[in-house]
């Protein structure tokens, strides 16, 4: 079975219910609140793309896992992480903004960045980004799922409450389930590499974390601003990294998806252990 097959209609269910919970009032946040929601979007947007570089060059990765790191470095947030900004006692209203903003902007900002790395990584291996297929999917496989939630949330409130009560128990079950789905299948190379990517991965979600902590800080943000935007930093859409890596429009290579389903299960455990410390303290 072949991952995209899964993937594309997990990606899809996941965004159609993160627009389930939003509503107009999420973006106007970034009006209300700018400091917060500018410090967690430049954390996303430049920071992250720039620690997964940095790293990437650092160690000297191949051209395929390098492109792979940088595609979950551009991704926006991840569903869950509105989950974990509830346990770590952060601000859940702003974990929700953000997860949706960035959303929305990296729809536009992953062709831009991705389009520089293939171009500096992907020669040395004949590869290439369509960007208008990539333009493509991510219209109907994220921005699409994403306006529906939210029409069906403003008509029909009390069904759209129904329905992402369901459906916000199953994202973190999917992407395990992706997760597994796509270890079984390319085992052998995750095996073949887990020290470099598992180090790669552990490396760009602790340095994320700590620049996210540390600008939170010099802007002076509340301390529950600053969990929700470390959380929101270091916890990225491994789902749609995934999607775009192994769809037959796009790169169709499992081994750039390979530094993203990596980065899957060490950004669980990783944050699971900052927000058990977070709360002890």
């Amino acid at each position: 079975m072949k991952s995209i097959y899964i993937v594309l209609p997990i990606l899809t269910v996941l965004m159609f219910d993160l627009g389930l919970s939003l509503k107009p009032s999420d973006f106007a946040m970034i009006i209300k609140r700018p400091k917060a929601m500018l410090a967690g979007i430049f954390g996303q947007i430049v920071v992250l793309p720039l620690i997964a570089l940095a790293i990437g060059l650092a160690l000297n990765l191949p051209p395929l896992f390098l492109i792979g790191l940088m595609l979950i470095a551009c991704c926006p947030g991840g569903s869950s992480s509105n989950v974990f900004s509830k346990i770590a006692n952060g601000d859940v209203a702003l974990s929700v903004s953000l997860t949706a903003v960035s959303s929305i902007i990296t729809l536009f900002t992953i062709p831009l960045i991705m389009q520089w790395v293939t171009t500096y990584a992907g020669h040395a291996v004949g590869i290439s980004l369509p960007v208008k297929n990539l333009l493509i999917q991510n219209l109907f496989t994220a921005l699409t799922p994403i306006i529906i939630g939210i029409v069906i949330r403003h008509f029909w409130e009390k069904g759209a409450a129904a329905i992402d009560k369901v459906l916000s128990k199953t994202a973190f079950p999917l992407l395990m389930f992706l997760a597994l789905v796509f270890f079984i299948q390319n085992r052998q190379v995750i095996a073949d590499n887990i020290v470099l990517l598992g180090g790669c991965a552990v490396l760009l979600i602790l340095l994320s974390v700590l620049a996210a902590s540390a600008g939170s800080r010099i802007l002076k943000l509340k301390s529950n601003e600053r969990r929700t935007i470390v959380i929101e930093v270091g916890m990225q859409n491994a789902a749609q990294a995934i999607a775009i890596a192994s769809s037959p429009f796009i790169f169709a290579d499992d081994a750039i998806a390979t530094p993203a389903i990596v980065y899957a299960l060490f950004m669980n455990v990783v944050l699971l252990i900052y927000v058990k410390l977070v709360n002890k303290k």
